[in-house]
């Protein structure tokens, strides 16, 4: 009995390289997300050269740009999330990463001792998505009435709110 205990528990304990793979994928992921996000930003650099040669009116460029930048920006949060979360599985399942330990340039962003450190890290970058994403959506929304006045700033009030609790527990 002994021994097949001892077979069963070494084969749940290797099952966690399974988790390995996820890891680099997830990595990997972010790599590509970045290389989007770059081609996002390199957009609206050719889209900016199209305006300086006359090619393109001021306002369309504009509504363009900021369109652009902010899905870029979006994108580079998600990618840092995949980052962030990979490196997160790798540190709590296979092995920790002395780089990380080591490095003072990484400021903890990526020292993770606990999965609930990891939640609250990923947590953070979600809300700072979700913010991103409400303001591509509201740089983009048409404004007609007082009502739809009002609830912008409700919203961005609620929003300031959220941060505001989300460093709040940090600090306390």
């Amino acid at each position: 009995m002994k021994l097949f205990e001892r077979i069963v528990e070494t084969f749940l304990w290797q099952s966690r390289w399974m988790v390995f793979f996820a890891a680099i994928a997830s990595v990997i992921s972010a790599f590509i997300l970045i290389i989007i996000g770059t081609l996002e930003v390199l957009q609206v650099m050719g889209e900016m050269l199209s305006f300086l040669y006359g090619n393109a009116s001021m306002d369309v460029i504009y509504r363009h740009t900021i369109k652009n930048v902010i899905t870029a920006v979006d994108i580079y949060l998600i990618a840092t999330i995949l980052l962030i979360f990979g490196v997160g599985l790798y540190e709590l399942f296979i092995s920790k990463i002395s780089f990380i330990e080591e490095e003072d340039r990484s400021a903890g962003i990526l020292r993770i001792h606990s999965l609930d450190q990891l939640k609250e890290k990923l947590a953070k970058v979600i809300v700072m998505i979700l913010i991103v994403t409400f303001f591509k959506y509201a740089v983009e929304m048409h404004y007609e009435t007082v009502r739809d006045l009002t609830f912008l700033s409700g919203s961005i009030f609620l929003i300031a709110i959220a941060v505001f609790f989300m460093n709040f527990r940090r600090k306390h």
